[in-house]
């Protein structure tokens, strides 16, 4: 099992804590603890057992981070999720703790 760290700059906080998805094949899970006072980034674990996706994981990251720069703890527990699945758990994740996208 690979453990990746990454940290992202953000500004948006969050009202509560989420947990989406599921660790199942070819899924994800989600579990977001919101940031506090003094935090002004997102930082996220990555668990998974697929080794050499490292980059696949930071661009996924970093585009979903540049749309949605949500404050908090971040962790993800993979399954061999697609990168539209891995933006699709995080926008359920941000989505269930709070945040709301402009024009929704």
């Amino acid at each position: 099992m690979r453990t990746l760290h990454f940290t992202f700059p953000a500004t948006v906080r969050a009202a509560r804590r989420a947990h989406v998805g599921v660790v199942g094949s070819g899924d994800l899970e989600v579990l977001f603890e919101p940031a506090t006072a003094t935090e002004d980034t997102a930082t996220v674990r990555v668990r998974t057992s697929v080794e050499g996706f490292d980059e696949v994981w930071r661009s996924t990251l970093q585009r979903f981070f540049a749309r949605t720069p949500v404050q908090g703890t971040w962790e993800l527990n993979d399954a061999a999720a697609t990168p539209a699945l891995v933006t699709l758990r995080l926008q359920q994740a941000a989505h269930a703790a709070g945040h709301r996208e402009e024009g929704s």
